[in-house]
C-alpha cells in the first residue's frame, strides 16, 4: 500500500507518527475537510498532470479552494495542462486516485507547490491513501515533498 511507502519515507524526517488516518474516506477535498475538521481551503490537494516527456508527471499541490488556471499553467510549464487517465495515475505518481500526495513519489514525478497554500499556517495533504492526511506547515511541505519550486498556476473555484 502507498500509505506504508509514505510512512517509511516520512520516518526519515521524523514525521511518520504525525499521519492522521481516518475510518471514513478523505478522498475528496470536502471529505478530507470533514475528516480533519477544518475548512476545505486548508486541504492541500495534489493534482497530477502529464509531463513533457513520456512517463514524466507534474504534481501541483494547491489549496482546496483553488483549481488550475490553464493559461497560467501553460505560461509556467510551456505546455497545456493535461491530466493522466485514471489507470495512468498510479503508475505516474505512485499513488492511487484519492490518495495522490507529494510524498514518496517516483523519480519522474516533479512536485510544485502553488502560492495559494501560503496563506495558511497548517495545511493537510493526503499521505498515500484515500483516508489519510498529514498536518504540515508550508515550509515542512516544501522540504518533505522535495518540491522543485513555488508556482502561481491556480485560480479560485
Amino acid at each position: 500500500m502507498a500509505i506504508d511507502k509514505v510512512k517509511l519515507y516520512l520516518k526519515a524526517y521524523g514525521k511518520d507518527q504525525a499521519i492522521l488516518e481516518f475510518q471514513e474516506s478523505s478522498a475528496t477535498v470536502e471529505l478530507a475537510a470533514q475528516a480533519v475538521g477544518c475548512e476545505p481551503a486548508k486541504i492541500a490537494k495534489t493534482m497530477s498532470f502529464m509531463g513533457k516527456e513520456e512517463g514524466d508527471c507534474i504534481l501541483v499541490v494547491t489549496a482546496g479552494d483553488r483549481k488550475i488556471d490553464n493559461s497560467k499553467f501553460k505560461k509556467f510549464f510551456g505546455m497545456k495542462a493535461k491530466m493522466p487517465k485514471g489507470e495512468e495515475v498510479e503508475s505516474l505518481t505512485g499513488h492511487a486516485i484519492g490518495g495522490v500526495c507529494p510524498f514518496a513519489n517516483p523519480e519522474q514525478a516533479n512536485v510544485y507547490l502553488d502560492e495559494s497554500l501560503k496563506r495558511f499556517e497548517v495545511i493537510y495533504p493526503a499521505a498515500g491513501s484515500a483516508n489519510s492526511a498529514l498536518p504540515v506547515t508550508c515550509e515542512e511541505l516544501e522540504n518533505l515533498s522535495q518540491a522543485r519550486s513555488w508556482v502561481d498556476v491556480c485560480k479560485e473555484i
